[in-house]
């Protein structure tokens, strides 16, 4: 006989459990104590078992009648119920940790283990940050090309061409590693490379011309700022290096004696240690720190503490104040050089790409070619910092004839 809501809420408590059956093997299963589940009772395979259905009021009558015949429509096509149960549990659980926001932060600790570079791994955290709001929650292997498209083009939407591109990058090494750990089929990032406008190309200011290099030269050496901020200033021309690496450069690193200056993988874009030939020039600055930088680790402390290295916008705020802003940034240096360097046919195309710290496109190439050009690129830096002198002097020079 059926059971009915009012022999429910009736039912007393007795000193045992005890058991108040509706139909087709669903019963209230009432403890001493009062609490009163639901249980279903069948047999599978010839094994009698039982399996809970959830608490009464929670569960009411009718939802436990649906329970039981959900389980009964498994027993009918041969399942177990129990078991369905669990593999649907234990997918839940599974699809819970393969979300993209999860293979994202499983990608970034692999990179992390791997050596990829400090500043690296935080513009990947902040990619993360901007796709998660959408995408995060989202089981990686459901996510379509229509749907990261519309997340990309919001982006786009709002004038961030380059951050849509760097966004598709990102997503498309992530749910390749999802691919590649049998957590998703395809990768829909990939087709998206053509669809997305393509961002104007923008080139950090520099000063390439020898005259306004001169006069950048004489308003470094007159500007008077913060010792680490002047004593940072002064070396960047004759370095080469990205601003990043400049400020954080510490003590352990360089060899005054020798005139080199290691940078170590974790610092480095391309996560490959780089030696930098310190010209007399660039060492002469560097040692003159050494009473600046008061015991610091750093060679070009922070203002408010010797355990910190300067701010990563320091130099460039400096060059503001000095009337250049919007013609030269710290990331200038660089450009400087390469194109007054190539500009003066003296040196190879390739002793300067390995100054600059840039990975040879050709891979085959950069196996085999491991010299690293270091007695070409020791006569190169001195050759530089003794121009950058001439310069400075008010003397122009047109190449590097010296």
């Amino acid at each position: 006989m059926a059971l009915t809501v009012k022999e429910i809420e009736n039912a007393s408590l007795k000193d045992r459990a005890w058991k108040l059956w509706d139909e087709r093997g669903l019963y209230l299963l009432i403890s001493k104590a009062g609490s009163r589940t639901w249980q279903f009772k069948y047999t599978y395979l010839g094994k009698e078992k039982k399996m809970s259905l959830g608490a009464y009021p929670e569960v009411s009558l009718k939802a436990a009648r649906a329970k039981r015949d959900e389980a009964r429509a498994q027993l009918s096509e041969g399942k177990d119920p129990s078991q369905e149960r669990q593999i649907k549990k234990l997918t839940a659980k599974v699809e819970a940790s393969n979300t993209f926001g999860a293979i994202a932060r499983e990608y970034l600790d692999k990179c992390a283990a791997d050596g990829l570079a400090e500043v690296t791994l935080a513009k990947s955290e902040w990619l993360l940050a901007q796709l998660e709001p959408r995408l995060g929650r989202m089981p990686v292997r459901e996510i379509t090309v229509p749907m990261l498209l519309t997340v990309l083009q919001e982006v786009e939407a709002s004038g961030r061409l380059e951050t849509a591109r760097r966004l598709r990058s990102f997503a498309g090494r992530v749910i390749k590693h999802a691919v590649l750990t049998g957590r998703a089929e395809h990768n829909p990032a990939p087709m998206l490379q053509r669809v997305l406008k393509t961002p104007k190309v923008r080139h950090h200011p520099a000063i390439i011309d020898p005259e306004g290099l001169g006069a950048l030269l004489k308003a470094i050496d007159a500007y008077e700022g913060f010792p680490s901020t002047n004593a940072a200033l002064r070396p960047s021309p004759h370095l080469f290096q990205r601003p990043g690496e400049i400020r954080a450069m510490q003590w352990s690193e360089i060899d005054l004696e020798r005139g080199r200056w290691t940078i170590p993988a974790s610092r480095m874009k391309m996560r490959e240690p780089h030696v930098v030939p310190l010209s007399r020039q660039a060492t002469a600055i560097i040692r003159s720190m050494t009473p600046i930088s008061g015991g610091s680790a750093f060679v070009f402390p922070a203002f408010h503490s010797m355990h910190k290295p300067l701010s990563e916008n320091t130099i460039n705020q400096a060059l503001r104040r000095m009337g250049y802003a919007g013609i030269m940034i710290a990331h200038g240096f660089r450009s400087t050089a390469s194109s007054l360097l190539n500009e003066s046919g003296r040196f190879s195309p390739d002793i300067i790409e390995h100054a600059l710290a840039h990975r040879d496109p050709n891979a085959i190439r950069a196996i085999y070619n491991r010299t690293s050009y270091w007695n070409a690129r020791v006569d190169m830096m001195q050759a530089w910092s003794d121009m950058l002198d001439v310069l400075k002097s008010g003397r122009l020079v047109t190449a590097l004839a010296v």
